[in-house]
């Protein structure tokens, strides 16, 4: 009852009252990221929700274009800026997911929506995070935990889509404000980790060892239908056998912001 009704009118009504109680402070911020950073001043990315939904999440920009020699991304610590680092440490470059939380792309509690191209890479223990709707506050914050590994961040994600409930939510936001501080005194705006496509090639490559070839076959096969089914419904297109070539290709040539 909570998680299929209730749980979304309190998303719709208080994102309603946030864009419109904030407004104001979008407003300068907005300015200042583009007095700052030009334009534009959204950051949009294709993010993953649930039921392997992808859909176009917004944040305001937080780092610079600057690329090296060969005309690639520069990392992401040597493209984030002062203001970028400030606008994270206090969660306000989120602020425009405002307007996800209001669509039902998101809700205001839930596991982090990733990036589309991850689809690929996860188990199916780790599919279960998308039974429910990708969220702003995640529920690693229930543990303490403000900068887990992927792991640690997938479990606890896991046991969120698993048991929602509405005493869980209560208990996320009352600790959010704790959060916040613990964030600043550990200067979460720099917090930064190995992407999920280099943390899983490693973990991949020795999962390989110890499958039989047949195993390994089938999960493959899983996954290419999982990918398939998302991107046909979404109308993108990517060819099966140059999935994951594409994937890790473009994640050398660019660092994704804000996962």
């Amino acid at each position: 009852m909570y998680q299929k009704y209730i749980k979304r009118l309190f998303d719709f009504i208080c994102s309603f009252l946030g864009i419109i109680l904030g407004l104001p402070v979008i407003l300068i911020l907005a300015l200042a990221v583009r007095c700052t950073l030009g334009k534009p001043v959204l950051f949009r990315q294709r993010r993953i929700t649930r039921n392997n939904r992808i859909f176009t999440m917004y944040k305001f920009r937080t780092m610079t274009d600057a690329t090296d020699r060969k005309g690639r991304l520069l990392p992401n610590e040597a493209r984030l800026t002062k203001l970028g680092s400030f606008l994270r440490s206090t969660s306000l470059d989120e602020l425009p997911e405002l307007y996800n939380i209001l669509r039902g792309d998101i809700s205001f509690i839930g596991p982090r929506p990733l990036i589309k191209e991850y689809l690929i890479l996860y188990t199916d223990h780790e599919l279960k995070r998308h039974k429910v709707r990708g969220g702003l506050i995640p529920p690693e914050l229930l543990y303490d935990d403000i900068t887990p590994s992927w792991e640690q961040q997938f479990d606890y994600e896991i046991k969120y889509a698993n048991h929602v409930t509405f005493r869980m939510d209560c208990k996320i936001i009352f600790k959010l404000l704790q959060g916040l501080v613990k964030r600043k005194s550990s200067n979460y705006g720099a917090y930064n980790r190995n992407s999920f496509y280099e943390e899983r090639a490693d973990r991949m490559r020795n999962y390989s060892l110890i499958k039989s070839n047949d195993e390994l076959e089938v999960e493959q096969k899983r996954h290419k239908e999982v990918v398939q089914e998302t991107y046909k419904r979404e109308d993108l297109k990517l060819e099966p056998d140059k999935q994951d070539d594409q994937v890790l290709s473009k994640q050398k040539e660019q660092r994704e912001e804000g996962e």
